[in-house]
């Protein structure tokens, strides 16, 4: 009997590229021994997304939609088709729709699947064709994530990946509300390998990832798997104490020895404001770990699912 593979795609206002891929997808898999899904997740696309998967759904039975209500957002749609396709396939892929995760890089996935690994992950080479900020602002994630997170990832990650079907019943299993997969999938375990590969440039479309949505995504993956902030907070707090008692001391030597008072109102209303600035910005950590507090205790599901013809 044939192993299943289950290839899932969260999909946002990709209707230009639906055709390229699945075309692409059915190039690289047919002359594997396997049978394929591929489950393309509808993320509240404003665009004719989901009307062209209902066409494709009609002329292949290979190819399944799930619409979800409203966007939810990638980590989460691509939840979604993980826990729809969990009892059904042997092994699960998944990948972004925009043609920048290349098919043919799925058969060594699948080789080193076969070889023993539960979880066979992808690190993208550096491209040169992007833009030097977007290549430094990537860095600049993944430093922050290693620097600030308890567990470490290798620049590059992304959520290209093969997991076993034991690893995709433990990670249907984690309920917590601001996913972030890449690091869930790191956390859990089992045995890992890491393949290198090139990145297509993408078919069509813009990114979805701005730099402040990078930014977000790395305050997420922080605090969903590190108190290192809190600490750090503290830190600072003893260490402003520390000098502000130092500047005291120096202050009431200074005035003994002049006989005078330091003058400077600009300097005091400075420091005024530096400290009040230092405050909020710990407040704002602090609050950050009560919304994601306040948010999961309300347990609100990740996703909810509008139609499908997934059966």
């Amino acid at each position: 009997m044939r192993k299943s593979i289950a290839i899932v795609i969260p999909s946002y206002n990709e209707a230009t590229n639906i055709d390229v891929l699945v075309n692409a997808l059915n190039e690289t898999v047919s002359n594997l021994s396997y049978d394929f899904k591929f489950v393309f997740v509808d993320d509240g696309s404003s665009d004719e997304t989901i009307a062209i998967l209902k066409e494709k759904a009609k002329l292949h039975d290979n190819i399944f939609y799930v619409e979800l209500s409203r966007n939810f957002g990638h980590q989460n749609a691509l939840k979604a088709g993980i826990d729809l396709v969990k009892n059904d396939a042997d092994a699960i892929i998944s990948m972004d729709g925009d043609m920048q995760h290349p098919p043919k890089i799925i058969p060594k996935l699948i080789q080193k699947w076969e070889e023993g690994y539960e979880v066979v992950y992808t690190i993208r080479e550096e491209d040169k064709k992007l833009s030097y900020f977007k290549n430094k602002s990537s860095n600049m994630f993944y430093g922050l994530m290693n620097k600030l997170s308890d567990i470490k990832f290798e620049p590059g990650t992304a959520d290209f990946r093969l997991i076993d079907k034991k690893v995709a019943q433990v990670f249907s299993d984690f309920s917590e509300n601001e996913l972030f997969i890449r690091g869930i999938i790191n956390w859990v375990g089992f045995k890992q390998f890491a393949v290198n590969y090139e990145p297509n440039e993408r078919f069509s479309g813009k990114s979805k990832y701005t730099f402040g949505k990078m930014m977000r995504f790395a305050i997420q993956g922080i605090t969903s798997f590190s108190t290192k902030p809190l600490s750090m907070a503290i830190i600072l707090g003893i260490s402003l104490s520390v000098l502000a008692f130092i500047f005291y001391i120096g202050y009431v030597i200074y005035s003994i020895y002049y006989g005078h008072v330091i003058s400077g109102w600009a300097s005091v209303i400075t420091t005024v404001v530096f400290f009040g600035g230092l405050n909020l910005v710990v407040l704002g950590i602090i609050g950050v770990y009560i919304g994601k507090l306040f948010m999961q205790s309300k347990g609100r599901p990740n996703y909810l699912i509008s139609n499908t013809n997934y059966k």
